[in-house]
């Protein structure tokens, strides 16, 4: 009894430890504590940041079904963004990384200056088709005329407000890369307190604040977002992290640019390709009307809030992976790697039960549609049959980005979803008439491929010698 309370009361300890971010140094010492102080405060960040996606569906579900869905059509527009997001904050977190690795701060904090400007001019870009053309997105992406009379300002202000989201992944991934994940945690927690708060004030309206409809969501959580941005900037200004940023900084180095942007190509394209691949999907299930295509919606987002402890665990494989390269410790690399990616798989297998056993019960939760919790039950059910395997598979994936090496994660993706995932979705799902089901299954089978894939390659030690 008195080992397990001692035991008890260290894990108690590094929990504390890895939320208010005392522990900086991941080159040294034990592997498991290390994985264990970066993927405690990453994890926290993506559950806040999944959190996001729960709220909205929650309140939301109580307008409309078509709100609903056009949340559901707008985040497979936006998902555009967060490819350009992620691929740039994959370059963010190993060059930052390698750089902390090395010990040279000021290279890191220069990296950090030159992807901020990037990320703030591709943002910009994107904000001025979101503001002029909503209408036109829904349109693309099959909304009926009338899902788009009501959702149209919705898409309106998350995508000409996307430099929130774009300057929230990439300086949170500087964090990251630098080791200081908790900083990242707490600016995510600040933003979701924003959220929950506002969401409903806009959505139904509250004392001046009209009822906005799902448009209120759009506004609440761009408020929240914004708002972790600008303590993100005063957290780096004031030299509150690894990472200072002075007024000096702020100029073009063109050598830097052209790394970040050398590195980040490989991670655009890669996720380019995967969220590519989900708008193709989300247009082939909007096929079987708005039904479908809610309890698709609501089943994703009810993933995405347990798929991201996962990615929680991958962002810490990926900042060791680029620590320890940068301090000449490859094999360290390569353990941490293996030892983060099996203790995702435990939690993904405990996740996936839960979903088998009870679907019906969790997508209810959201909606008291019979045809909409049917679909979104069956969708759940079907993907997390693949979980264990989507475990092992995010932190292998972004073990290789850690590294810098972008190239090969875009081409398993390449061929994992574009040559296989869509081709067999639409077979399935419209030629031989197995509807939304084809669909469902063939998001299990390209995450499965891409896991055995991914494990193959990692194998041949490759990465381990690229240069960032």
């Amino acid at each position: 009894m008195q080992s397990k309370t001692i035991s008890f009361k260290q894990l108690f300890n590094y929990f504390k430890i890895a939320v208010t971010g005392k522990e900086k140094e991941f080159t040294t010492g034990s592997i498991r504590r290390a994985v264990f102080m970066l993927s405690i405060p990453m994890i926290l960040e993506m559950l806040m940041e999944s959190i996001f996606a729960i709220v909205d569906i929650f309140y939301v579900s109580q307008v409309s079904v078509n709100a609903v869905a056009t949340i559901g059509l707008t985040e497979s527009v936006i998902t555009l963004v967060y490819a350009v997001a992620i691929g740039l904050s994959m370059a963010a977190t190993a060059i930052v990384a390698r750089r902390i690795g090395e010990k040279d701060n000021e290279g890191a904090s220069q990296a950090a200056v030159q992807v901020i400007m990037l990320g703030i001019a591709v943002a910009l870009i994107i904000s001025v088709f979101g503001i002029l053309y909503p209408k036109e997105i829904l349109g693309l992406m099959g909304g009926e005329p009338d899902l788009i009379a009501e959702g149209y300002g919705y898409t309106q202000v998350l995508l000409g407000g996307n430099i929130t989201i774009m300057l929230l992944f990439l300086i949170n991934a500087i964090f990251r890369g630098a080791g200081d994940a908790s900083v990242a945690m707490w600016t995510l927690i600040v933003s979701n307190g924003l959220n929950i708060i506002l969401d409903p004030m806009f959505i139904f309206g509250f004392g001046p604040i009209p009822a906005y409809g799902v448009e209120g969501a759009a506004i609440a959580t761009t408020i929240g977002r914004g708002t972790a941005v600008v303590l993100q900037l005063v957290i780096l200004f004031y030299g509150w992290s690894k990472i200072k940023i002075g007024i000096k900084d702020i100029v073009l180095r063109t050598s830097i640019m052209l790394n970040i942007i050398r590195v980040s190509l490989g991670g655009i394209g890669q996720f380019l390709i995967g969220t590519s691949s989900w708008v193709f999907l989300m247009r082939i299930v909007s096929e079987f009307g708005s039904e479908v295509l809610a309890g698709y919606t609501i089943a994703i987002r009810v993933m995405m809030f347990t798929l991201m402890p996962a990615w929680g665990m991958s962002n810490a494989a990926a900042t060791l992976v680029g620590q320890n390269l940068g301090a000449n410790q490859p094999e360290r690399a390569e353990k941490s790697v293996w030892k983060t990616g099996k203790y995702a798989a435990i939690f993904m297998g405990v996740v996936s039960v839960i979903y088998l056993v009870f679907a019906p019960e969790i997508i209810s939760w959201f909606t008291i549609e019979t045809e909409v919790i049917k679909n979104g039950s069956l969708c759940l059910r079907v993907i997390a049959a693949g979980y264990i395997f989507y475990g092992y598979g995010m932190v292998i994936i972004n073990a290789f980005n850690g590294a810098g090496d972008t190239k090969t994660p875009t081409y398993i993706n390449f061929v994992c979803f574009w040559l296989f995932q869509l081709p067999f979705a639409y077979a399935f799902a419209v030629t031989l008439g197995y509807g939304p089901l084809g669909v469902f299954v063939s998001i299990t089978l390209a995450e499965v491929l891409i896991a055995i894939v991914g494990m193959i390659w990692f194998k041949k030690g490759r990465w381990k010698t690229v240069k960032v």
